[in-house]
């Protein structure tokens, strides 16, 4: 889900946090339990803030990158990062945080997560404040419609005077507003849909990945259409504490190894839909 977010791309600027405490998800891990010996170090060097855990900072509901799915935190991102736990000798943990600590790096900052996984953009802004991975994810936008809307494009939302959707401080809603649109607002992506579905708004612009989840439920389909798919240039990327080399290092090489022994294109499939190498986002893209 997108400014960091491509968000899920998601821009997330500081706003109240309505949260007063995060809740811990297990995420569901297939890593081996080898690292709970009582030490911080993992294979590799790698320092953890919990001994035998790799703990993942996100931000809930965000399908098909992260979301709770019969009792377990489950998605895109969360498998990926399980590859990275599973390198380590150690189980990942999900910890559900605010949207706005993302871009300032908080959590990560009070050692409260190690790394950040959430649909997130790479911006040069949130550069000042976290390390990046290597891109794993190239993020478009997408423009969901009503089908009795007539609506055919975002420009033909504007024309016909119909109200647009877009999840709060996220690069879609960014885009909407540089095309002069005054979007209505949702907290989540779970939001913007029912908004969608309650005819709030007759259409709405967020990333495409999410449309393409939404859209595998038949009542969504029958309901709903793209009209849009625009290019935003959006990559996504994990995030750690500054300077922290050997972590990042660890999720750059379980990247890598996933592409190249079709791991990564089989996550892909599962959780995103038809797999085209060409879009597949590389370091050289960023």
């Amino acid at each position: 889900m997108n400014t960091l977010l491509g968000r899920r791309a998601r821009t997330l600027a500081a706003t109240t946090a309505t949260a007063a405490l995060a809740l811990v998800l297990a995420a569901g891990c297939t890593s081996s339990d080898s690292g709970g010996s009582g030490s911080k170090t993992a294979a590799g060097g790698v320092e953890l803030v919990k001994a035998g855990r790799l703990t993942t900072c996100t931000h809930l509901p965000y399908p098909p990158f992260q979301s709770e799915i019969e009792g377990k935190v489950q998605g895109f991102d969360v498998s990926l990062i399980d590859l990275v736990a599973k390198n380590l000798g150690v189980k990942q943990t999900i910890l559900d945080t605010p949207f706005e600590n993302f871009k300032t790096g908080a959590f990560l900052n009070a050692d409260e997560c190690d790394l950040a996984a959430a649909g997130m953009t790479i911006t040069a802004e949130r550069k000042k404040n976290v390390d990046f991975s290597d891109p794993y994810f190239d993020a478009t936008q997408a423009v969901l419609v009503d089908k009795k809307s007539g609506i055919t494009s975002l420009a033909d939302v504007k024309t016909k005077g119909k109200k647009l959707g877009a999840q709060a401080q996220t690069t879609g809603e960014d885009y909407a507003k540089s095309k002069g649109f005054d979007p209505v607002s949702f907290e989540s992506s779970d939001a913007v849909l029912n908004g969608l579905r309650t005819g709030q708004v007759q259409a709405v612009i967020i990333d495409y990945p999410v449309v393409q989840g939404w859209l595998r439920t038949k009542a969504n389909a029958d309901a709903f259409q793209v009209v849009d798919n625009l290019n935003t240039g959006e990559q996504y990327g994990f995030t750690v504490k500054k300077g922290n080399t050997k972590l990042l290092a660890a999720i750059n090489r379980a990247i890598k190894d996933a592409k190249a022994d079709g791991t990564y294109k089989k996550l892909y499939e599962k959780w995103i839909g038809p797999y085209d190498a060409t879009a597949t986002a590389s370091p050289s893209a960023s």
